[in-house]
């Protein structure tokens, strides 16, 4: 280690001779911000390409999918047509011959075994004749009776098609193969009180969306069931696709095509496009994973970044090379960081260059300063917790000491905080106290208020004794009412265990106190001591005994009794007073209409309960 550092010693020592003999060009140093400009740009053409790559792509997966869906269409929609066609036409023939249903039915049965059931009902779905493919019966166990019994579950169903609409429905489900019911009216113009129903196997149709690639293609019927699909399996579920964004958006278009991107449940983004066949509320949709269309674009961009790696590595050479002429005044600026990092912000540091370092070398030694001026005000302002105690020190306008002031003392406390907070975990404690605090201390600041400090729950303020305040009491027994509204709102949407009821309880008293900064010489804080601020805080104890939420003493009393209605809770002894003192319960201002009568009036309102006996004595 210490032949490296002698030779580092050397090295700088010889670059600090050559340095001194001519100054280095600035315009070597713009041939490096030059190099790193063409880097960036390479970088920015690669990334161009890569998202035009990408867009054309995306345009090309777009047109296939409309492509796709209108092959689709029309093949389904020229099937269902042919399937409605000779199902008419078997039906026609039926009516017109007095031959038998099933010998008629059979020739259709015979040439094209896809079908298995053809029959018409009248409204009351009373059978005009039903026929059953006797080969699908025993080629795959079928009985009779069970395909007529799936027909009657079905029927509401059907019901659509007497009002001359046709009902496409997967009833996959009821049966171990894709079958596909349709029915619709025997005639549209004349006749829908006859419906024609058919059951038809859904094997040419699945032939048709078996498409390769990365596209997946599916059918649905209006109400977003699906009718045929890759996956046999899925049609054998018939599950409802209406989750799907692509779907939701076929059944609430006005127009017979369009596409869109979405992103499903699970985070994949798809291209999809529909078509509707404009045939009993049937539609194709087609749809694209955009993993799949993109992967080969990500390939090539993954190229490109190996490629922009080893472009910046090389450039990092030169760099490296450059910065072997700037290595002594940035040394110099590393060791002038570690003595500020240690403590000694009056550094000894000079410019050596005039250039863009030489530059930052004099912000450094300002920096230095600035920095020993700030952490002299840090160590100043860390001694005070209040924010407008530590401007005021900022501005020179606090002093040293105590000082003999008449202002006003608040304490408030929470009722059964203890209780409240043993069926609160730590952090809901926290967080409840949080939300409470914050809306009590808007209070305290509105009315001119300093909050000095907060004890566990409770929170105590001063008037008039940081700052010269001509009505302190009356800012502090208004700042009190506005605690009780306050709290009276932030109750409305709490009451269970998580988020209990909180009912507090404020005391008041104006007197002469010492104001100043107490404390070590290490930590101080500005506050208020003497014997008016500990008569305030057993005043504001005395509720839990006087069943009230805001008291004040005699001395408060005379300075607001004109703005405020009170009622008098007689003389009460305090410790560490030798007479009994007069106490207060404010009931609200005169000037409010809406303020309680009496305490009865007063406990109902902020929901201080009574028990018999206590009321009694």
């Amino acid at each position: 280690m210490k032949t490296i550092l002698f030779k580092l010693k050397n090295f700088l020592s010889r670059n600090r001779e050559v340095t001194s003999d001519f100054q280095f060009p600035i315009r070597y140093k713009l041939l490096l911000i030059t190099s790193i400009v063409l880097l960036f740009s390479m970088s920015g053409v690669i990334f161009l390409a890569s998202y035009f790559f990408r867009k054309d792509s995306e345009v090309r997966v777009k047109e296939n999918n409309i492509k796709i869906n209108e092959i689709l269409s029309l093949k389904v929609k020229s099937d269902l047509h042919s399937i409605r066609q000779d199902v008419h036409i078997t039906a026609s023939a039926i009516f017109r011959n007095n031959q038998s249903a099933n010998q008629i039915a059979k020739e259709l049965f015979e040439e094209d075994q896809n079908f298995v059931f053809i029959g018409a009902y009248d409204s009351g779905f009373n059978a005009k004749f039903e026929a059953v493919n006797e080969d699908f019966l025993q080629k795959y166990d079928y009985q009779k009776s069970e395909v007529k019994s799936i027909l009657k579950n079905i029927q509401p169903k059907l019901k659509k098609s007497f009002s001359g609409t046709t009902v496409i429905w997967n009833i996959s489900p009821h049966f171990r193969n894709p079958i596909l019911c349709i029915s619709f009216p025997l005639s549209e113009t004349k006749d829908t009180h006859t419906i024609l129903v058919t059951l038809v196997k859904l094997d040419t149709l699945l032939d048709a969306f078996q498409t390769s690639g990365p596209v997946e293609t599916f059918l649905v019927s209006e109400d977003g069931s699906v009718l045929a699909h890759p996956d046999a399996k899925v049609v054998l579920s018939g599950i409802n696709l209406n989750d799907l964004a692509i779907v939701d958006r076929m059944k609430k278009s006005t127009v017979d095509n369009g596409q869109f991107r979405y992103e499903n449940k699970d985070g994949e983004f798809y291209l999809a496009a529909f078509k509707k066949l404009g045939f009993g509320g049937v539609g194709v949709i087609s749809q694209v994973r955009e993993v799949k269309i993109f992967e080969e674009v990500n390939n090539i961009q993954k190229r490109n970044v190996y490629l922009l790696i080893i472009s910046l590595s090389l450039s990092f050479i030169v760099v490296y090379i450059f910065a072997k002429s700037l290595s002594t005044p940035i040394l110099k600026l590393v060791d002038a960081s570690e003595e500020i990092r240690r403590g000694n912000f009056h550094i000894n540091l000079h410019a050596t260059t005039h250039d863009e370092i030489g530059t930052l070398t004099k912000s450094f030694v300002s920096m230095g300063r600035g920095l020993e001026e700030r952490e002299k005000l840090k160590d100043s302002f860390g001694k005070f917790v209040n924010q407008e105690i530590a401007e005021l020190a900022a501005k020179g306008k606090l002093s040293i000491g105590g000082k003999r002031k008449y202002c006003t003392i608040f304490f408030s406390d929470i009722r059964s905080f203890t209780a409240i907070s043993e069926k609160l975990q730590p952090e809901e404690v926290v967080e409840f106290l949080n939300l409470y605090m914050t809306e009590m201390v808007k209070c305290v600041q509105e009315t001119g208020g300093t909050v000095d400090k907060f004890i566990g729950d409770a929170i105590m303020a001063t008037w008039g004794a940081l700052r010269d305040h001509k009505e302190h009491a009356k800012a502090s027994v208004e700042t009190a009412l506005s605690m009780r509204e306050k709290l009276i709102e932030f109750n409305k949407t709490r009451g269970t265990v998580k988020k209990p009821i909180i009912k507090i309880g404020c005391g008041i008293n104006t007197g002469y106190v010492i104001a100043g900064q107490i404390g070590s010489s290490d930590k101080m804080e500005y506050t208020v001591i003497g014997d008016s601020v500990n008569l305030a805080s057993r005043v504001e104890s005395f509720n839990k005994e006087t069943h009230t939420d805001i008291l004040i003493t005699e001395t408060t009393y005379q300075e607001v009794k004109s703005e405020f209605h009170v009622v008098s809770m007689g003389e009460i002894e305090f410790k560490g007073k030798s007479k009994a003192q007069k106490v207060y319960a404010v009931l609200g201002k005169k000037s409010d209409p809406n303020a309680p009568k009496n305490l009865s009036e007063l406990q109902k309102l902020v929901g201080i309960e009574i028990a018999a006996k206590k009321a009694k004595r």
